[in-house]
């Protein structure tokens, strides 16, 4: 498969989950939504898929939605919080704008 026929990602609402379906492997960004906040959970990429930037793009196309549906992010899945944390122009989507001025638990 080419970098231009890369399978669509849906947002699978009733699974809380987007998702892409790769070569019969599913990767998937859980979330959960209240009120005009979205806490994405976990992601995961099977291993026959690492190394493909399928991470990257269902946080990109996650974050893409969001921003278009004018949610607020929590970024609990260290996927996200390792990207968000990269790129400054997906700031203005933390439902806490502090959350990055302070070190990770982890640190």
């Amino acid at each position: 498969m080419t970098a231009d026929a890369r399978p669509a990602i849906r947002d699978n609402v009733a699974a809380h989950r987007f998702e892409m379906i790769v070569d019969r492997h599913a990767a998937v960004a859980t979330y959960s939504i209240a009120g005009d906040t979205i806490t994405f959970i976990h992601t995961v990429v099977p291993e026959a898929l690492r190394g493909r930037g399928i991470a990257r793009e269902l946080v990109e196309f996650a974050l893409a939605s969001v921003r278009e549906r004018g949610l607020k992010v929590v970024p609990q899945c260290e996927v996200f919080d390792a990207y968000m944390r990269k790129h400054p122009e997906t700031h203005d989507l933390l439902a806490d704008p502090t959350l990055f001025d302070r070190p990770r638990e982890s640190d």
